[in-house]
């Protein structure tokens, strides 16, 4: 085994850059928000979802720890067209319902922050474009790439946009598919949990989904 001081640096140079990535501005607080539900393809498609859930998804959890976020990772073949989406729920129970198809992680995270946003969010893009700034880092460039992708012809012809994948599944009931759910709880319901299971639990050094920035 190394000498610590040849492994420990390291280990604190993630650390330091993780922390400057959840805390980088601006900070994506949720006020009225009771949940986020989101469903996307496993791998090999919706691109700019999964780039959200990897990379805004643990800001926005680590500035709402009491959110719950549920991620639904399905399995998709290419003959298989349905869009990601994520569903908003407020706290006064209404849902609004986003779509991610063809969109940028940075498009994805300002459609949902306009929506749901803190005041400190509307004072962030009205300081950014007063000063000609992106709203979110590499969001200008993203605006123009998606901007070409959706001007671009489309490969299905089918009229209307694509369906969710709830819409998918009642209009192929015969679909098996197999779901891959990453639910995050909120922490008050984990602490619950801990005191209810705290006499049959040990003690474990393993980092518990309450305390990782985005389960995996």
């Amino acid at each position: 085994m190394p000498p610590r001081s040849q492994t420990f640096p390291g280990g604190i140079v993630r650390l330091s850059k993780l922390l400057s990535h959840l805390n980088a501005p601006p900070k994506l607080v949720l006020p009225g928000v009771k949940s986020l539900r989101l469903s996307l393809s496993a791998k090999g498609d919706h691109f700019g979802a999964q780039h959200f859930v990897k990379d805004q998804l643990p800001r926005i959890r680590y500035a709402n720890p009491n959110l719950n976020i549920e991620v639904l990772k399905v399995p998709k073949t290419p003959e298989e067209k349905w869009r990601p989406e994520m569903e908003v729920e407020l706290e006064n129970g209404t849902v609004q319902k986003l779509d991610m198809d063809e969109k940028w992680s940075t498009s994805i995270t300002k459609e949902l922050m306009d929506l749901t946003g803190s005041p400190e969010w509307q004072k962030h893009v009205f300081s950014c474009k007063n000063a000609g700034l992106p709203i979110l880092p590499g969001a200008d460039v993203h605006e123009i790439e998606e901007r070409k992708l959706q001007a671009q012809p489309k490969k299905d012809t089918t009229a209307g946009k694509l369906p969710s994948l709830a819409e998918y599944l009642k209009a192929n009931p015969t679909k098996n598919v197999v779901k891959t759910p990453t639910v995050q709880r909120k922490e008050k319901q984990q602490d619950k949990d801990k005191k209810g299971s705290k006499d049959t639990q040990t003690t474990s050094s393993t980092p518990s989904e309450s305390t990782s920035p985005l389960a995996s």
